[in-house]
């Protein structure tokens, strides 16, 4: 069976026979993120897929990962495309490198997450928090849930953790 459900007015559509997604937002669904850890060489990886990256095994174990992270890079949406996002420009589109297996299997390597910067509850973050956010935040996944069965990661400041004095972002016009 397909899910097909409605997202801030935008389609989200993850086809039954795609069997390594359906099993990630089926952790995420249990706010739990697990990532595929490959059999043959240990290394996990993002996104699913149905093999290794690294070895090319086709054999893994899903594994829960912790989801912290810093923000490696960001956009800034200020003009939204989909009409539904528009109130709530601006947004930021984070990719967070995520704590666990950072510098693996080389030091310039790590796994790199996507995800909207939102509140804790998983909302879009208002004006104010996106302009707090930039490379070198420090971060923490959180998950929206949009349908029985389908939670979609996110990302929040992580309040816990020791924030950098000012967090570069790109210059402003």
């Amino acid at each position: 069976m397909t899910l097909d459900v409605d997202y801030l007015g935008m389609n989200l559509q993850i086809d039954a026979l795609d069997h390594e997604n359906r099993a990630y937002f089926a952790h995420c669904a249990e706010h739990a993120f697990h990532l595929q850890c490959c059999d043959g060489c240990g290394l996990l990886r993002y996104p699913p897929g149905t093999g290794c990256g690294w070895c090319g095994s086709g054999d893994y174990t899903w594994t829960p990962v912790e989801g912290r992270g810093a923000v490696h890079s960001y956009t800034e949406v200020v003009h939204a495309i989909q009409p539904a996002f528009k109130a709530f420009v601006p947004y930021l589109v984070l990719l967070v490198d995520l704590d666990t297996q950072n510098g693996q299997p080389t030091p310039d390597e790590a796994i790199r997450v996507l995800g909207n910067l939102t509140n804790a509850g998983g909302d879009p973050a208002p004006p104010e928090v996106v302009a707090r956010v930039g490379i070198g935040s420090r971060v923490r996944m959180v998950f929206k849930d949009v349908a029985e069965g389908l939670a979609l990661p996110q990302w929040t400041i992580d309040e816990t953790a020791e924030q950098p004095a000012r967090p570069w972002r790109y210059p402003e016009d």
